[in-house]
């Protein structure tokens, strides 16, 4: 296996599991914490619509889902905040309307679109030097925002009433939170793919937790798992000839149940 290394693709997915680790450790514990998991699907699914524009129109399908996200992640929040539409019926509306463009101009789409299923399922070993650029930006990105305002954001998670008192901005903190987890999802598209990406951003996290109730733990420890469990998923998919990101996502199920069970008999001792 060592002759792997020698293999740019190869090398790519391994920067790019690590650096997608950080990022969806410190974006899924916020998503965890604030309970805005159905938030994060809605944002996921609405996406494939800018996939399928961007098959129509020739241009590279993550742009197309980028903007899609950015869209349904903004309008989400208004829909929910400053109108009498409920926030799970907004979501609904974004979700079933991304589906339903993404396979619309899919359909309309000549011919056959050959990379479809990456984006579905995930394809970590075709990311390209552009995509790990990306998913590198993105990364440095988000750890220096939490960094930075980490002091804030526990108050815009735990207590935004209080984070008011204190004169924070809870509402722009808001979206430019809300255009982060959609900036996480779409970069994280290639990794493990839209019906797979809610697992790394939720089991790391839902892991953690078991163990955690400290803020900067659990972000620190979901890295660490999200990293554990990416590098094993690798290993893993490429000795037995499976989908990568499939495999990371089992990897991560089997760290929760064994944690959950030396926990559980932990207590029964």
């Amino acid at each position: 296996m060592s002759e792997l290394f020698s293999y740019n693709f190869f090398n790519y997915a391994l920067i790019a599991a690590l650096f997608t680790s950080i990022t969806c450790g410190i974006i899924g514990t916020y998503i965890v914490t604030k309970r805005i998991v159905f938030i994060s699907g809605g944002i996921t699914h609405t996406s494939f619509g800018g996939i399928g524009i961007g098959y129509f129109l020739g241009m590279n399908p993550l742009i197309g889902a980028l903007i899609f996200s950015i869209l349904s992640a903004t309008g989400i929040e208004f829909l929910s905040r400053k109108t009498e539409v409920r926030e799970d019926s907004a979501i609904a509306i974004f979700w079933s309307f991304g589906m339903a463009i993404g396979i619309i101009f899919i359909y309309l789409t000549p011919g056959y679109a050959p990379n479809l299923m990456s984006y579905l399922f995930g394809s970590i070993l075709t990311v390209t030097a552009m995509e790990l650029l990306l998913i590198i930006i993105l990364s440095v990105l988000i750890t220096a925002f939490f960094y930075l305002n980490y002091q804030r954001i526990l108050y815009i998670t735990f207590d935004p009433d209080f984070a008011k008192t204190r004169k924070i901005r809870v509402d722009l903190y808001n979206y430019v939170l809300i255009i982060l987890v959609a900036l996480t999802i779409v970069i994280s598209i290639k990794i493990v793919g839209i019906i797979l990406i809610m697992s790394l951003l939720t089991i790391p996290q839902s892991t953690s937790n078991l163990i955690f109730n400290d803020y900067r733990k659990i972000i620190l420890s979901s890295i660490t798992i999200g990293i554990i469990a990416s590098f094993s998923g690798i290993g893993i998919s490429y000795y037995f000839n499976i989908p990568s990101g499939a495999t990371i996502i089992f990897t991560l199920v089997f760290i929760f149940i064994l944690i959950k069970s030396v926990k559980w008999l932990w207590k029964k001792g």
